[in-house]
């Protein structure tokens, strides 16, 4: 744990719960919700625990902030990039979207991509993917009632485009020489278009069970 500065400068309460939810955010990327203890919390931002308890009434309580705003910050993204444009630029612009939210925000991708406290197996997506997709689902529920789509089908296609766009973009933040982001957006785009170009209104099994 890192000491605690000896003269923390003294701040505002509004300046003082932005910086905490800032360190807050680099403290659950780098070391994971479990992991983390208020005390490690309190020290990167020179200040006591009751500090923290005060703002947040906990760990728990800066957790959720911190993973509100990622969210909230990515999906107004996203809402930005489908406004306007064809319907595959539309697309090509909210994958764009997701992964420069990964290059500017890569402590908040962390923490969307770690196991949160309702997600513990690593095998799994964690919970809040599965948040952020619904969160998008409403996005292509409305945009699906405007193109004629069965709008119940929505879901299915939000969290298809986060689960590839959220393990694309953690391949991209890892790999040495990663391509440009525009690169990247346009070919998940093509392979995502290519299926949505000709989506049937009412997609039917091509294989069919065997009769017995």
């Amino acid at each position: 744990m890192r000491k605690r500065a000896e003269n923390s400068p003294r701040l505002t309460a509004a300046a003082r719960r932005a910086q905490l939810i800032e360190v807050g955010r680099a403290v659950f990327a780098e070391m994971g919700y479990e992991a983390t203890a208020v005390e490690e919390i309190a020290a990167r931002a020179g200040v006591s625990k009751p500090i923290v308890y005060e703002h947040f009434g906990g760990k728990e309580g800066l957790y959720a902030v911190v993973v509100d705003r990622e969210v909230e910050y990515i999906v107004t993204r996203i809402v930005e990039s489908v406004s306007t444009g064809s319907a595959r630029e539309r697309v090509e612009q909210s994958v764009l979207a997701f992964l420069t939210y990964v290059k500017e925000r890569p402590e908040g991708f962390a923490v969307l991509l770690r196991d949160s406290p309702l997600s513990k197996q690593s095998h799994q997506m964690p919970a809040l993917m599965y948040e952020l997709a619904d969160r998008i689902g409403e996005i292509f529920t409305e945009q699906f009632k405007m193109a004629g789509f069965d709008a119940k089908t929505a879901p299915i296609y939000a969290h298809a485009l986060v689960g590839m766009v959220s393990f694309v973009g953690r391949w991209w933040t890892e790999t040495q020489k990663p391509p440009p982001a525009e690169t990247v957006a346009s070919h998940i785009a093509a392979l995502a278009w290519m299926g949505l170009r000709h989506l049937p209104k009412h997609p039917a099994p091509v294989v069919r069970k065997p009769t017995p």
